[in-house]
């Protein structure tokens, strides 16, 4: 496969599972199209027009021809400039490497990070939470995310990709999508009534209990394994965490199980404080998962996938 189509599959997949609908994902496209053509000439131009077709700001080519033809893909869910070096370091030992890819982002992809995290709005407007609440209590905290990511050095990785001529491309939001659907739709088949079951659940997934072997499965952070669940809500898209807020907003909302990737010590004592139970699925495993159905899609089309920097690989197919 050339590389664009790759990252139009990535795309194509996430807005396939994103829990939004795909209806509503072409309805933002379209939007963001039409604000595109009322800019003047000089807006245009600074204008990153890889959103008219992707509505996923983290997820970028961030070096490379287009065009390349991808037969072998080295894959984690970090790169640094060390992965860069050691994926540089196997194509000079002979190991064919076409592209590294990551599932976090750097570059275009990092510096509009803060934009995918709007979606969690419609999330909690799913769970029952209405919608201006929602976006009320959401937006501090994107403005906060935006503000933290402002003095990064987002083109460090990127650079280095362009000195040793190795593309890169990165792929968050479609993966994340993919492993909250799977995990939701997973837990709901199995109904668990207490905590320890909703672990034992959670372990059925290959890549949770894989990291369990390896000292980083699910665990309990708030209640007990005796206690009952009540309604779980997947919470594993839309960026990084979201505000302290939203503990509450869950409640009401009648969510008596969060189950998430990670969470801040300020959230854990805001769920203690308002009885949310909180099971932590683990980050590298659900980073895994979501990558992991993308990447069985570019296996099915001839691309040979390396793994390095803790993607944990399991095939569905």
């Amino acid at each position: 496969m050339y590389l664009r189509e790759l990252y139009e599959l990535a795309i194509s997949l996430g807005m396939e599972a994103d829990p939004r609908g795909k209806a509503e994902m072409e309805r933002i496209l379209q939007k963001t199209r039409e604000d595109y053509d009322k800019l003047d000439p000089e807006e245009k131009q600074e204008f990153d027009q890889k959103k008219l077709n992707n509505p996923y700001a983290d997820t970028r080519i961030s070096y490379g021809d287009p065009d390349l033809e991808i037969k072998k893909l080295i894959t984690g869910v970090d790169v640094d400039v060390a992965d860069l070096l050691l994926a540089d370091h196997l194509r000079r030992n002979g190991t064919a490497i076409d592209l590294v890819l990551s599932h976090h982002p750097s570059g275009l992809g990092s510096v509009y990070f803060s934009e995918v995290m709007y979606m969690q709005a419609d999330m909690m407007a799913a769970l029952g939470i209405p919608i201006n609440v929602a976006e009320g209590i959401l937006q501090d905290r994107i403005d906060e995310v935006r503000r933290r990511g402002m003095p990064s050095n987002h083109y460090r990785v990127v650079d280095a990709a362009r000195l040793l001529d190795m593309p890169l491309m990165s792929i968050h939001t479609p993966a994340d999508n993919n492993v909250q659907k799977l995990v939701q739709t997973h837990i709901d088949s199995r109904n668990p009534e207490t905590l320890e079951d909703l672990t034992k659940t959670l372990k059925e997934i290959p890549e949770y209990k894989e990291a369990a072997l390896r000292g980083t499965g699910p665990v309990i952070l708030v209640g007990k394994k005796e206690s009952r669940c009540g309604k779980i809500a997947v919470s594993m898209t839309g960026g990084t965490g979201g505000p302290k807020a939203d503990i509450e907003a869950f409640v009401k909302a009648g969510v008596g199980t969060a189950v998430e990737m990670h969470m801040s010590e300020e959230k854990i004592e805001e769920a203690k404080k308002h009885h949310l139970n909180v099971v932590i699925a683990g980050h590298m495993a659900s980073d895994s998962i979501g990558m992991n159905i993308i990447l069985d899609q570019f296996e099915k089309k001839g691309v040979e996938v390396i793994t390095f920097s803790g993607l944990i690989r399991h095939r569905r197919f």
